[in-house]
């Protein structure tokens, strides 16, 4: 067994949830064990519902609690169970070494950023305007993703985005969309396309440069 998340590095306050992982041995029923457990936390904990979310052969299983505390239970084949981030504390039984989690790359994260951008453009011009900022949103999130990713922040789940520089952030808070006029769309969606093309310059001054003219393009709706 092992704890994980915010209080195997020490960081967790009232607000974090409850990360605990465990290694199923192989003469144990897998299915079984989760059961059992499932149980336990409805019978005993005011669970109200729970989630299942897959990676590899593990099962994060979420339970929401009454309280509106959150309990993440990992379950792992022993042949799997080990540290996939620092954020791993055995506390009971062996682990074995696994590969660490990778961040995505630049490049990729830059590729998912155009490619939303180009629908952010086509649902403005469509006057489908909640399409629009669902799209302008991904932008931006891609842009922070990228951010991060430069300045050695955790990526996933905007976890390092509150750590990034300040002169950063600012010029960013242009791409949050305050109404869903089409005007307003416009002008989050080249704050947005502005933040694109820093981060991809600092990432990839190459790649920046062959796509600079076709995002400026996208802006001019």
């Amino acid at each position: 067994m092992a704890l994980t998340g915010s209080a195997a590095g020490g960081r967790e306050d009232r607000w974090s949830d409850i990360d605990l992982a465990f290694g199923v041995s192989a003469e144990a029923d897998f299915q079984a064990t989760l059961a059992d457990w499932s149980a336990r936390m409805y019978r005993h904990h005011g669970c109200l519902h729970h989630l299942d979310v897959f990676v590899g052969d593990t099962v994060y299983r979420v339970f929401f609690l009454a309280s509106t505390l959150q309990v993440d239970l990992a379950f792992s084949p022993e042949r799997e169970f080990g540290a996939r981030a620092p954020t791993f504390k055995l506390l009971h039984g062996k682990a074995v070494e696994r590969p660490r989690i990778t961040p995505p790359s630049a490049e990729s994260l830059i590729g998912l950023a155009w490619l939303y951008a180009l629908h952010a453009r086509s649902s403005i011009a469509r006057g489908k305007f909640w399409q629009a900022e669902y799209m302008i949103s991904t932008v931006r999130d891609k842009v922070l993703a990228l951010a991060c990713l430069r300045h050695g922040l955790p990526v996933p789940e905007g976890r390092g985005l509150d750590r990034l520089p300040a002169e950063l952030l600012k010029p960013l808070e242009g791409a949050l969309v305050g109404n869903l006029g089409r005007d307003e769309l416009a002008r989050a969606f080249r704050a947005a396309i502005n933040g694109l093309q820093v981060e991809a310059r600092a990432a990839d001054p190459a790649l920046a440069e062959r796509l600079g003219p076709a995002l400026d393009q996208l802006t001019d709706l």
